[in-house]
């Protein structure tokens, strides 16, 4: 693909330093990522406000998710374009009316519905910072950076654990107006303070024949397909777990929300590990030892053994193992893009990753109340990650060659 040069490469010295451009972009994610997730822990009480039945209630939960995570591929191409120093206080600022409106407004589904659409925007900044903080910097600390910077998904467990507390403590709009003070504060901060990197390549073209370039490259699918296992499975455990320890293990809800918090935490800080790993290594091996770290650990938990110590070590280092997986990828991102296109790519990667944690659950759910039983879903979870790690073996290996 063509592209031109910014007009500030000749500047490359007098540049703010990485560092401080990474820590700025993962607290934009993050705080992006926060407002994202606050609806889903309030759902029982929007629920019984607003009388809805179950599906409702689950529709409130995921329209943020899906326009989040679709909202990735035209948003990561968009970034290739203008950059990240306009669209993440872009994203910022608009992201915090729909949190304001949800907060004060919305009295019923409909527009409840309509917050939640718009609220969306907040999860598209993962294929804004992705990008972002790959220009600056080399190839050999790209995989632990873009680790680093994935601990911005971290906002999601920062609404799980503040949402409901605050809410109770304080008031029900309080949350959302904290969220969206700290958007507005950010979005001024990082117009003030976030750069570019100077000499960036910059992509020439409609979005629309980038986007259809982007996905005919066959990096994309494969790297969409890896992520989507990875980050899926993560995003899978994070929403079903409750369900499973309540219903196999007959846990109470507290309990189990504490231990679910755990996979996330544990899940969220091995990012970094995936991709300083993949920069000592290499991303592929990275990938294969872990998707078969999680083929092996799915079949372990297939047999329901006594949660302690045997099933929480499973699932512990399965939320490991899929953390590192998910470092790995965008590792591998920064072997196989080109500068110029790693937004576009991100964005499909991230809708992939945040797309593919949807299917496990309803999976879990619907072989659960067939066989009354939980076995085949972790099997067919087995079989999947399995298949991941030949299929990264094989083609994945080819392409980086």
């Amino acid at each position: 693909m063509s592209r031109v040069s910014s007009p500030h490469a000749g500047v490359a010295e007098a540049s703010p330093r990485p560092t401080l451009m990474l820590v700025l972009a993962t607290v934009g994610f993050m705080l992006c990522f926060w407002a994202w997730a606050l609806l889903a822990p309030l759902g029982p009480t929007i629920r019984d406000d607003l009388d809805l039945a179950s599906f409702q209630q689950s529709l409130v939960v995921a329209v943020p998710v899906i326009v989040g995570s679709l909202g990735r591929i035209p948003v990561g191409a968009l970034t290739d374009r203008v950059g990240a120093r306009r669209m993440f206080p872009l994203i910022a600022a608009l992201t915090a009316l729909p949190v304001l409106y949800l907060g004060h407004l919305a009295d019923s589904l409909v527009e409840v519905l309509v917050g939640g659409f718009f609220l969306g925007l907040g999860g598209t900044t993962f294929a804004v910072g992705v990008p972002f903080v790959n220009a600056w910097y080399p190839p050999e600390r790209r995989g632990l950076a873009l680790g680093i910077f994935g601990i911005g998904t971290g906002g999601t467990a920062l609404s799980s654990f503040t949402t409901v507390q605050l809410a109770d403590a304080v008031g029900r709009a309080f949350p959302f107006d904290l969220v969206a003070g700290l958007l507005a504060v950010y979005a001024v901060v990082a117009r003030l303070l976030l750069r570019d990197k100077p000499g960036r390549a910059v992509p020439v073209g409609s979005l629309l024949a980038r986007t259809t370039t982007t996905m005919r490259m066959p990096a994309t699918m494969q790297l969409a397909f890896l992520y989507a296992v990875a980050f899926g499975g993560f995003v899978a455990f994070s929403v079903y777990l409750p369900t499973y320890l309540t219903t196999a293990y007959g846990l109470g809800r507290s309990d189990a929300a504490l231990r679910t918090a755990g996979f996330v935490v544990l899940a969220v800080a091995m990012r970094p590990v995936g991709g300083w790993l993949s920069d000592r290594l290499h991303p592929v091996p990275v990938l294969i030892g872990a998707y078969a770290a999680v083929a092996a650990l799915a079949l372990l938990a297939s047999f329901e053994l006594p949660l302690i110590p045997v099933g929480t070590l499973a699932f512990l280092c399965m939320a490991a193992a899929l953390g590192t997986a998910s470092g790995a990828v965008f590792a591998l991102v920064a072997r196989l893009v080109p500068p110029e296109q790693v937004g576009s790519v991100t964005g499909v990667v991230g809708a992939a990753g945040g797309l593919g944690g949807f299917f496990p659950p309803l999976l879990m759910g619907a072989i659960y109340g067939a066989a009354d039983d939980y076995t085949w879903g972790y099997v067919l979870l087995a079989a999947t990650a399995g298949a991941t790690a030949v299929f990264t073996v094989t083609a994945v290996r080819r392409q980086v060659r």
